[in-house]
């Protein structure tokens, strides 16, 4: 097998007891009953965790925030979701996605909704701190969730459906959030942006509902599938599960052992100071290059997440047909860096500007599928899987905290987001080199 290639390629050559035709419409049923769910509820999460890049448009002159404020209030989400993500994972192997679901989802939505009521820096910070918390797991969870039902050679293209969730927040949210900002500011006494929380924090409680009576904890338990069709994805998963040997025999504490795991992490926390410094900045980097109004900054933000929501499928498919993660992961990379600096050249050209930050959006959210291709690859459905993606995950999403503070910080020293745009930038050049470096080598 050459380097890169997926360690469950060689199953779609073996000769398989179920027909091609069989196979593929086994998976196209559970793609249509899993995914559109999956995906709306990851709109909802990702669009909790980000609209505060829209709502400090009002509320940092509403409540005297400074740029250092918000940006240590962005961040410090992760501080809370690296100390529970783990736990919260490991648990979900216990007791199923639907039980954890409709707990995290339920608590995270009256949380986020909780933050029409901050009013200080310290009920800021511990607001947001606390969506960390009861978020936790709930990114990783999914992943986990999806390598029990899919296996290596299909779930490349499965995590980039899900995971465009991530571009369609942006591409919903920037539109409802700058329509709450302008049209219910004022309404019975209240902010626009502490709408915006109520509106958009209110549907994950419906939804954490929903997934506790819609979801199936494995296709063992899916009454929605024949025997036949659940003997189709079994069998499918235990001879993936039977090549990952090195974490099937030592399990979670085993994986902790590996070099390649830390490589992973080290990685993804590259790739995540990218996603969020668009992410949190994005409203920002619009009104920097000359619009003002609120309402036309949240349709002006679609473009980038729009072109987002594209690439993450096309190369993701891509990737999967041709059995190589190496390149298009260091690719996105190198591609997100270079369009991330050149932002700050566009000065006041929104064109340019536009531009720029579509193809830096683009390349950099298509990373994400990419890498858990890469990572859940290398784990496959072992029973250390839950726990390990967990584990890279929170390692990573430090980047989240750093990203976000690091640029907030660097606009209340200078006046200006590019150095920060530039560190940013060789952090990602850096994650392109581990790339290259560690993925698609085999187990040792």
């Amino acid at each position: 097998m050459n380097e890169g290639a997926l360690p469950g390629a060689a199953f779609a050559e073996d000769a398989a007891p179920h027909s091609s035709a069989m196979v593929n419409a086994t998976y196209r049923r559970i793609t249509w009953r899993l995914i559109p769910f999956l995906f709306v509820c990851y709109v909802a999460a990702y669009l909790d965790r980000i609209n505060i890049g829209f709502a400090q448009i009002q509320m940092r002159s509403d409540l005297g925030f400074s740029d250092a404020v918000y940006g240590l209030g962005a961040g410090i989400f992760f501080a809370g979701y690296f100390l529970f993500e783990v736990p919260s994972n490991l648990i979900l192997e216990r007791i199923g996605a639907r039980k954890t679901l409709i707990r995290i989802m339920l608590l995270w939505g009256l949380t986020s909704a909780g933050m029409m009521f901050v009013k200080t820096p310290t009920a800021f910070y511990i607001m947001r701190f606390m969506l960390g918390v009861f978020e936790a797991g709930f990114f990783p969870g999914m992943i986990f969730y999806l390598t029990c039902w899919y296996p290596a050679e299909r779930r490349g293209r499965v995590m980039a459906l899900f995971l465009t969730a991530v571009a369609m927040a942006g591409v919903l949210g920037g539109p409802v959030s700058g329509w709450a900002l302008n049209r219910l500011d004022g309404v019975h006494g209240l902010h626009g942006w502490q709408w915006l929380f109520l509106v958009e924090g209110l549907p994950s409680c419906v939804l954490g509902i929903a997934a506790f009576f819609y979801l199936d904890d494995n296709p063992r338990d899916a009454r929605w599938l024949s025997n036949a069709e659940k003997a189709v994805v079994l069998d499918r998963l235990d001879r993936e599960r039977d090549a990952s040997s090195l974490f099937e025999r030592h399990g979670f504490g085993g994986a902790l052992k590996s070099a390649r795991i830390y490589a992973l992490a080290l990685a993804w926390f590259t790739f995540i100071c990218g996603v969020y410094a668009i992410s949190f900045w994005l409203p920002t980097l619009i009104r920097n290059a000359g619009v003002t109004d609120a309402y036309s900054i949240g349709m002006l933000s679609a473009i980038p997440y729009g072109a987002a929501a594209l690439t993450m499928v096309l190369v993701s498919r891509h990737s999967d047909r041709t059995r190589e993660r190496r390149w298009h992961t260091a690719g996105c990379a190198l591609i997100g860096a270079v369009a991330l600096s050149a932002i700050a050249r566009t000065g006041s050209d929104l064109t340019l500007a536009l531009v720029c930050i579509s193809v830096a959006t683009a390349s950099i959210f298509t990373l994400q599928p990419l890498f858990w291709a890469i990572a859940t690859d290398f784990l496959g459905g072992t029973r250390a899987a839950a726990g390990t993606i967990a584990f890279i995950n929170s390692l990573g999403l430090l980047g989240g905290f750093a990203s976000p503070s690091m640029l907030g910080f660097v606009k209340t020293v200078t006046g200006s987001l590019n150095n920060g745009l530039y560190v940013v930038s060789a952090l990602l050049v850096a994650g392109a080199l581990i790339a290259l470096r560690s993925a698609g080598r085999p187990v040792r």
